[in-house]
């Protein structure tokens, strides 16, 4: 296992350089004071001034930054040396007070001290962990009592269709549920800039069921809130179409009838149960 997950990290240490300088991320929009986060994330994990935030596979930290913009005390961890050393240089940059750490989610509650009142991880980031319980256990160990944990992330049922480039019709593909060994994949650039050179030879990752990801997050005691599915993902797939609001849907025989991405919050009790 721990090959594939040096494979990945020297990937996302390539695609840090490339996504920085992308269109996709909108840098310069954040220097001058955009947010990456969507208005559900805001609503729906409520008020964070005077919080602190633990945000898990952060990246190079605009989400981040974004939300030590509304007042949380953020941390950011993420296993790419490369996207930590972008993060904290934005972070200074723009004057923006965060912690950074640079470890694998799985030996991250050996490096980490402490617990927090939100741990927060959004979008893409799930397909690159092989255990989903260790990582519902990850969580669980940062968490404080009473506190609350929040994901928006693609939903697995969407993963499960062909997305190779020209294929605009569902085709099942992939499996729905977590299998041993990883999906294989030979990089074409980034996903933020298709045109880019990379090195690497192959990325890995992992489906897991919404049910395993469920299950996982109540066998660590987490108590699950609500799950919301949505019927638009934040990102162009080939079978999906580009909508007005800059989302994707399904073409508009099928669209509103299938799940695309999805939202789960989960508490940790204030006392044990």
């Amino acid at each position: 296992m721990d090959r594939y997950l040096q494979a990945n990290r020297e990937l996302w240490d390539e695609w840090t350089r490339i996504n920085y300088q992308s269109d996709f991320y909108k840098v310069d929009a954040f220097r001058a004071g955009h947010s990456r986060l969507r208005a559900y994330e805001i609503e729906e994990v409520g008020p964070v001034e005077g919080k602190t935030l633990l945000h898990l596979q952060c990246h190079f930290g605009l989400d981040t930054l974004s939300w030590a913009r509304l007042g949380a005390t953020v941390t950011g961890a993420d296993f790419s040396p490369a996207g930590i050393e972008q993060a904290r240089a934005l972070a200074a940059e723009l004057s923006l007070p965060a912690t950074f750490v640079c470890a694998d989610l799985y030996d991250l509650p050996a490096l980490l001290p402490g617990s927090f009142d939100i741990v927060y991880t959004s979008r893409g980031v799930l397909g690159w962990l092989p255990d989903i319980e260790r990582w519902a256990q990850v969580v669980a160990h940062f968490l404080k009592p009473g506190g609350a944990f929040y994901i928006t992330e693609i939903h697995p049922f969407a993963q499960v269709f062909d997305d190779d480039d020209g294929v605009t019709e569902l085709r099942l593909r992939y499996p729905y549920f977590t299998t041993r060994e990883p999906l294989v994949f030979k990089p074409q650039g980034s996903y933020a800039d298709r045109t880019a050179r990379v090195k690497a030879e192959h990325e890995y990752a992992w489906n897991h069921s919404l049910g395993e990801i469920v299950s996982g997050l109540a066998t660590s005691r987490l108590l699950v809130e609500f799950l919301h599915e949505f019927t638009f993902c934040e990102w162009p797939v080939s079978f999906l179409l580009p909508s007005d609001d800059g989302r994707y849907r399904l073409p508009p025989e099928l669209d509103g009838k299938l799940p695309l991405f999805f939202s789960l919050r989960a508490s940790k009790p204030p006392t044990a149960v």
